[in-house]
């Protein structure tokens, strides 16, 4: 039998669409792009919104139609177009959000994460409304941290979009590219991919209104970081580092990024991770293994505040490892250097406020 367009049309005809009871040809949702050539039959359907409940019954009921009323031999190609509402305009991405903090970090190794996890809890324990993107894309670890690793954000309807819901512990929002691959592979993603992927996590989530937006910046400076700094206005950075000389160096680095002409970002200060390692037995001794007062002089230095000093104990590794980070223990000394942290954070972004303009997005032209 020889195919052609009516014949397709009419073979639609037959299917309904449960969302409103009507074929899907009258009801509209089939688009005039219909091809034939010889037995290869190509057409769009659209949708309302990407995530249908329908959509897959439907176009397969539409296959199905073409086999049974037109030809069983048809190759039937379906096209699926949803709606789906534009993202707001660049300069109006999380426009709830009062201060964009990212926390960087020049190698990997110095505990960036868990510094990250940790001032989020603090933050939020200090009763501030708190979101953290995991935006390390091949390094993911803040699901971990926090014994979410199963969890799998799902979309809610909001303001006539559907966006992303973030994941809720201990206070924190937090969405990470760990809920949506697979736990046991590698990330191999070109560069475009991965910077793509933590903007659908940005402007396609309902992260509400915040106090406080902190973004775990991947080590080093990359093409994350570029596109972080051209996606939103971040509001200040802290550079976390060791005491050690090689990762100093790092710091270094990703300190004149953020202070370079085309970046702008203030800088807040430092901190310093794994200052000194006091064993359990010993709660007041400190060894100082990485080397003694490393981050200090490289904040007087590049005339910045030394946030704060974390020690190097045994309960850090194990809080992350079972998802309670120990700045749920405000008793403890790393709790407290936790809370401490976070108070200071806070003053540095005051005083960032009041006394600098709001950032402005790095414009590629």
């Amino acid at each position: 039998m020889a195919l052609y367009p009516q014949l397709i049309l009419d073979a639609l005809s037959k299917v309904r669409y449960p969302g409103t009871g009507k074929d899907i040809v009258s009801n509209g949702m089939v688009e005039d792009d219909l091809r034939i050539e010889d037995m290869n039959v190509s057409f769009s359907m659209k949708f309302e919104k990407p995530n249908d409940p329908f959509l897959k019954s439907v176009c397969k009921a539409a296959e199905t139609a073409i086999h049974t009323y037109a030809d069983e031999q048809a190759v039937v190609t379906i096209n699926v177009h949803a709606a789906q509402l534009a993202r707001p305009e660049p300069d109006k991405l999380l426009p709830n959000v009062k201060n964009i903090l990212a926390i960087s970090s020049g190698k990997g190794g110095v505990g960036k994460s868990t510094v990250s996890a940790n001032l989020a809890v603090a933050l939020a324990a200090q009763g501030y409304k708190v979101g953290l993107l995991d935006a390390d894309i091949f390094g993911p670890s803040i699901p971990k941290m926090f014994g979410i690793e199963s969890a799998r954000p799902i979309m809610v309807p909001h303001d006539g979009r559907d966006l992303i819901e973030p994941e809720e512990r201990y206070g924190v929002k937090i969405l990470s590219i760990g809920f949506f691959v697979n736990q046991k592979e590698a990330v191999l993603w070109r560069g475009s991919m991965a910077s793509n992927a933590l903007k659908q996590l940005i402007a396609d989530a309902n992260w509400g209104e915040l106090d406080y937006f902190l973004i775990d910046l991947p080590p080093g400076t990359s093409d994350i970081h570029l596109t972080m700094v051209q996606t939103l206005s971040i509001t200040g950075a802290v550079v976390v580092s060791t005491p050690q000389q090689v990762a100093l160096a790092d710091a270094r680095k990703g300190i004149s990024m953020f202070k370079g002409e085309k970046i702008n970002v203030p800088v807040l200060g430092l901190i310093e991770n794994m200052a000194w390692f006091t064993p359990a037995e010993l709660p007041t001794s400190k060894y100082y293994i990485f080397g003694n007062g490393g981050c200090k002089k490289l904040a007087e230095e590049m005339n910045l505040p030394l946030l704060g000093q974390i020690p190097l104990v045994q309960s850090i590794c194990e809080g992350g490892d079972d998802g309670k980070p120990v700045a749920l223990n405000p008793d403890s000394i790393t709790g407290q250097a936790f809370r401490s942290l976070a108070e200071k954070v806070v003053e540095q972004m005051n005083l960032r406020n009041q006394n600098l303009a709001p950032t402005s997005r790095v414009i590629v032209k």
